[in-house]
């Protein structure tokens, strides 16, 4: 029995997995076995690994989907009665450098106060990207950051960054802190389990490090955020619960505010948008976190992702010129006009549209009861940064703004007008309960 037990959790990435496991195999620290769990894949994972590694890993084949808490635990479980001195966790998409393990068990080793200690990650699709080192808790404003996301590998980095957490796609975590601290909190299924278990790992006295030696490789492209809610349903949920169990009383109202304002600007943004899946899913997720409703979410919570285009369909219908003015937002601008012609090419429909500076009057020709020469009327489009914080109500144009909100007709004006009332409103019928729940919550957790 080797010193570390590397701990691959996977669902339904036959392929990845199999990469994953092979780039753990010829690392260049032996002193390790591998266990792979499989969380009930449906892709045939669990034969093909069979197949492929046959007795050099340990596979353990779970009866159901047990979310990535779960299913690493089912291997942090194992190696714990089997008396590994640390356990190595790592995501199915992964790719491990060959150093990647041994410098972390050496950190570690050296460093006794030290009871996790992460990799620094890169994108597997831009590998000279960080994609987190460390992760911060930011109490001010109740979420948490990856630390030097985005920052290109240029070596001015430090070689280790302590934080309140790390990524669980490639943590080393010794046995006998999570003796202390116990393993992952599988009610969250996924997504703030690996930040709730830094945290509580930092809560014991031990720190928690990344290490800037130890690289790896992580895919993000096989999230499903466009395809269904199942992602926003358990970000929302596990992290409203995070905050409700950890904030300081003193700051509950605080914390209840900053996330009722929070919840609202997101489902009256969806329906704004008609995204209405996306708002149900979030409310339900609200109300599941208040209420303690944790695990795999139940039926009926969980939608497709149907992204809603009738508004600007009937905005083009019949216009043969489309003239959209940046207003100092060319980008946003160039971004639209993409949509406005993806749209047309979809109708069949040949339209010009044209990019101009500035901001229209009503003297420039494009009010909306104004005709061209042909005898085909003509609409502008405005870019805005934020249809909900415009001075300009009067319709003489079409505004957009950065998230693609359109503000076209006096029903549009309506719900702008009445965005902060509606707000108010809502944190009122809300607030009350919150609060209550959050003080049931720190009496049951504590």
């Amino acid at each position: 029995m080797g010193k570390i037990l590397a701990v691959i959790c996977n669902y339904n990435k036959k392929d990845y997995v199999t990469e994953c496991i092979q780039s753990v195999m010829e690392s260049a620290f032996k002193d390790m076995d591998i266990a792979v769990v499989d969380n009930a894949s449906t892709d045939g994972s669990a034969s093909h690994i069979r197949e492929r590694f046959g007795e050099r890993i340990k596979l353990f084949v779970n009866e159901e989907n047990l979310g990535g808490s779960g299913g690493f635990n089912t291997g942090i479980r194992y190696a714990l009665e089997e008396g590994y001195e640390y356990i190595w966790c790592l995501d199915n998409d992964v790719l491990a450098d060959e150093n990647a393990v041994g410098e972390l068990y050496a950190f570690m080793e050296g460093h006794p106060e030290v009871g996790m200690a992460g990799s620094k990650v890169y994108h597997m699709e831009e590998p000279d990207y960080v994609q987190q080192f460390g992760i911060d808790i930011v109490w001010d404003e109740y979420c948490c950051e990856a630390k030097y996301h985005g920052r290109l590998e240029d070596g001015s980095m430090p070689a280790v960054v302590y934080s309140d957490a790390v990524a669980a796609c490639s943590v080393l975590v010794r046995a006998s802190v999570i003796r202390e601290i116990g393993p992952l909190p599988e009610e969250n299924f996924l997504y703030w389990d690996d930040t709730e278990w830094g945290y509580r790992c930092n809560l014991a006295g031990y720190k928690v490090a990344s290490i800037g030696s130890s690289k790896i490789l992580h895919s993000m492209g096989a999230k499903k955020e466009d395809v269904s809610t199942f992602p926003l349903y358990y970000a929302w949920r596990n992290w409203i619960r995070f905050f409700m169990k950890y904030t300081p009383d003193e700051k509950w109202e605080d914390m209840c505010n900053a996330f009722l304002e929070g919840i609202f600007d997101v489902i009256y943004n969806d329906l704004y948008l008609g995204e209405e899946n996306r708002a149900k899913t979030v409310m339900f997720a609200y109300d599941d976190a208040i209420h303690g409703r944790m695990g795999k979410a139940e039926v009926g919570k969980i939608y497709p992702v149907v992204h809603v285009e009738e508004k600007l369909e009937g905005l083009l219908a019949g216009r043969e010129e489309v003239k959209i003015y940046a207003n100092g937002l060319e980008g946003q601008a160039e971004e639209f006009a993409g949509r406005v012609r993806r749209i047309a090419r979809k109708a069949g429909a040949v339209t010009t549209v044209s990019i101009v500076e500035g901001h229209p009057s009503r003297e420039a020709g494009y009010g909306k009861s104004v005709q061209k020469k042909d005898g085909k009327a003509l609409h502008s489009f405005t870019m805005t940064k934020d249809i909900f914080r415009l001075d300009d109500l009067d319709l003489h144009t079409w505004y957009v703004d950065g998230e693609g909100r359109i503000l076209a007709s006096e029903e549009d004006l309506f719900l702008a007008i009445n965005r902060d009332y509606s707000r108010r409103m809502f944190i009122f019928s809300q607030k009350g309960l919150f609060l209550s729940l959050v003080g049931k919550v720190k009496r049951d957790f504590l």
